[in-house]
């Protein structure tokens, strides 16, 4: 992790040094050239102030997402230099390394301000740019009843980031509009406490499927990131928000399974509690979830994390066929373009975004409904996932 944190830092200190060669070559005047490096200055500083503050016991969360959106204002666009600059200082070496081109700086400097409107765009009407995105499973053997049947997939709503109660509606309207049998939850209902989602339970209880609606606890749902009272008030608001869950109408799955029927047949839904790596912690149970079940029925998980599909649900003595699962929301931030799909989080999560498939085994990692940490959603929009199962012929 600090391996790959300290690349980041890397990448963000070498835009900084190429695009300030743009900037300076063509923008004279100390003046500009003290404030472009006193903005840096200013940032660096709030962050080890938030380290220091962090680790001092003070609520930072509010102030440290306000400085990740600064920091991505400022350096994204300053990135966007460094393969143009590059590429020039490459034929600069076989001309004696003249001065750097105006033409060449003026176009990294125009890109640097296209680049920072789609920022404004991500900070202000990206967060809500909900995109249904569809994937076509198919199994040999999926019960006959099942060919066709079509599941809603959500995750992330992280309802205390919310605010936009029309766009929020538009996006349920749209989940509902895809007229999917059953309607799956992926975890992290709230950022912190269950209050935040009070406002919102009548709205999102207009979600509607035949089959039925169920839902599973992500990392954020057990209030272990704020410092509560104490160990009976915690107790109590993780309480609340499983009540919230009913009053969604969702059944909420606990390391458990249910069946889900059709016609005399059925397939087994699976929910486990919230399991992660790298110091998330592993409430989850998939042998509790699954006891009981035969070894031969169809799978869903429902599993807040992907990291606990490498790490348990490929290699348990069950097949699981199908694993649903969010918690990275790509990040908030990437380019997904034309077949190029990149964000900074796949340093962190080998399965970030979208569909994967392993020893005959498919998960899919949905970007998120809601945002958090970053204020918006720049490049990698809300999602709403269908996949429709086939049964496929042998």
């Amino acid at each position: 992790m600090a391996k790959r944190l300290l690349l980041i830092l890397f990448l963000f200190v070498l835009g900084d040094i190429y695009f300030f060669q743009a900037f300076s070559t063509v923008i004279h005047g100390s003046i500009w050239h003290n404030m472009y490096w006193g903005i840096d200055i200013l940032l660096f500083f709030g962050v080890f102030s938030l380290i220091f503050l962090r680790r001092a016991g003070y609520d930072v969360q509010e102030t440290a997402t306000s400085l990740i959106t600064a920091f991505l204002i400022v350096f994204i666009p300053k990135l966007l230099a460094v393969p143009f600059l590059f590429v020039e200082d490459l034929m600069r070496i076989f001309r004696s390394f003249p001065p750097r081109s105006i033409f060449l700086s003026e176009v990294v400097l125009f890109l640097a301000g296209a680049m920072l409107l789609v920022i404004f765009f991500g900070l202000t009407k990206g967060r809500y740019f909900y995109k249904v995105r569809e994937e076509v499973l198919s199994f040999p053997d999926l019960p006959m009843a099942f060919d066709g049947f079509k599941i809603t997939q959500l995750s992330d709503i992280h309802s205390g980031s919310l605010s936009d109660i029309k766009r929020v509606r538009k996006g349920i309207e749209l989940a509902n509009a895809q007229n999917s049998d059953l309607v799956l939850f992926t975890g992290d209902l709230v950022n912190n406490k269950a209050s935040e989602m009070e406002p919102w339970v009548s709205d999102f209880n207009r979600l509607e499927a035949p089959s039925g609606k169920f839902s599973v606890l992500g990392n954020h749902d057990y209030g272990d990131y704020v410092q509560w009272e104490s160990v009976e008030s915690k107790a109590l608001n993780l309480n609340r928000l499983k009540e919230i869950h009913h009053e969604m109408g969702f059944k909420l799955l606990l390391n458990e399974s249910i069946a889900i029927e059709k016609q005399g047949e059925h397939i087994s839904l699976i929910g486990v509690e919230n399991w992660g790596k790298g110091g998330f912690h592993q409430y989850g149970d998939l042998a509790k979830a699954t006891l009981g079940l035969d070894g031969d029925t169809f799978k869903i998980l429902m599993s807040h994390d992907p990291s606990h599909w490498d790490h348990v649900t490929l290699d348990y003595n069950q097949h699981v066929h199908l694993t649903l699962a969010g918690h990275t929301h790509g990040m908030q931030f990437g380019i997904e373009l034309f077949g190029l799909k990149w964000s900074p989080i796949q340093y962190f999560y080998k399965q970030w975004a979208g569909l994967y498939q392993k020893q005959g085994k498919y998960l899919y990692v949905n970007r998120g409904f809601g945002f958090h940490g970053l204020k918006g959603r720049i490049g990698v929009w809300p999602e709403i996932t269908v996949i429709t199962l086939r049964k496929s012929v042998v």
